[in-house]
């Protein structure tokens, strides 16, 4: 009966039929595929390590693609995908103990997270998608400083001086409220780092004291956080003539705060955001496009092939900045002002 189920190439087509056919009258399932693991070693599957509530992964847009991206390699493998979520703010690292996977991919979590200790604890192969960026790990990304670097020009060459950002979270405790420089060059989350980091450079090669830059933080990843984040933002420093924000959800709820102030986007006040997911580009959203089925895709397929070398490998994605419908020059003293 071994045979029939595990190799069955050394039966005859008949015969395995036969004794599958006298198995299911028996109520025999099959071999019991956690036995069967333990003898091949192998799970069959891909962990996929995300450190969000589980339904952040159907919810996000940019998740979405990624972990499709994921599911196509795992797809062309013929392996199965483990969705491994670590809520934000949870220490229990079990699940990733208990997780039955040949490898895993971990999404962007921060360098001090528990769950990524965990996940390096375990003697199978790792890819980082986004962050951190460890010595040694496989990492799939783009290169955030050049694309954060390109949006930078772009409104330092339209003639904005002052701006404000509004940013992804920058560590697991969570402070929705501005960002003081400690913070921003502590952040455990080394993508936002980077990208401040970026920006900071290249406004004050144009003459922007970086301290002077209002910085607004977000723990969640919503429309609505993008909102009110810009709220904040716009309530506190009315004169920024730019919102920059390090997501494309965030800054669909920034334009959507302007619109509640009456403010003209681009007219009175620019928005731009990163990722390029499908509604930025529906509404013309200046923003910069990353490839993110292409990263998840990337990913998986540098985990199923990581056994054939030895030296780690990190693969850099490319960005495009697409300027849209929601960025212009600013607002002159002669212009009116229709914001309140």
């Amino acid at each position: 009966m071994s045979n029939a189920y595990n190799r069955p190439d050394q039966l005859s087509p008949e015969l395995r039929r036969r004794v599958l056919e006298t198995a299911r009258r028996l109520g025999y399932p099959g071999p019991d595929p956690v036995a069967r693991s333990l003898r091949t070693r192998k799970a069959g599957a891909v962990g996929l390590l995300l450190t969000e509530n589980l339904s952040y992964a159907f919810r996000d847009p940019a998740a979405v693609g990624v972990l499709e991206g994921l599911a196509l390699a795992c797809e062309d493998a013929g392996v199965g995908l483990h969705l491994v979520p670590a809520s934000p703010g949870r220490e229990d690292v079990a699940a990733v103990h208990r997780a039955g996977v040949d490898g895993f991919v971990v999404y962007s979590v921060p360098d001090d997270d528990p769950h990524l200790a965990a996940v390096l604890e375990r003697p199978v192969p790792t890819v980082i998608i986004d962050q951190p960026s460890l010595e040694g790990i496989d990492r799939v990304g783009p290169d955030d400083a050049a694309a954060v670097g390109k949006i930078a020009e772009h409104l330092v060459s339209l003639g904005h001086r002052q701006v404000g950002v509004i940013c992804m979270r920058l560590a697991r405790e969570r402070n929705d409220d501005f960002v003081s420089a400690t913070r921003q060059s502590g952040a455990h989350f080394h993508v936002q780092r980077t990208r401040l980091e970026a920006l900071a450079v290249a406004f004050s090669a144009a003459g922007v004291d970086w301290a002077g830059v209002p910085v607004v933080e977000r723990f969640d990843h919503t429309v609505d956080d993008g909102a009110s984040a810009a709220r904040q933002l716009l309530d506190a420093y009315p004169q920024i003539t730019a919102v920059i924000c390090t997501s494309d959800i965030l800054a669909l709820g920034a334009m959507a705060e302007a619109e509640r102030r009456g403010l003209r986007v681009p007219q009175d006040l620019t928005v731009t955001g990163f990722d390029g997911i499908a509604e930025a580009e529906r509404i013309g959203l200046t923003t910069v496009h990353q490839p993110v089925l292409e990263k998840g895709k990337t990913a998986g397929r540098l985990l199923l092939s990581s056994g054939e070398r030895s030296a780690p490998k990190v693969i850099t994605l490319p960005t495009e900045l697409r300027v849209g419908r929601t960025s212009a020059p600013p607002r002159t003293v002669e212009e009116p002002w229709f914001g309140g």
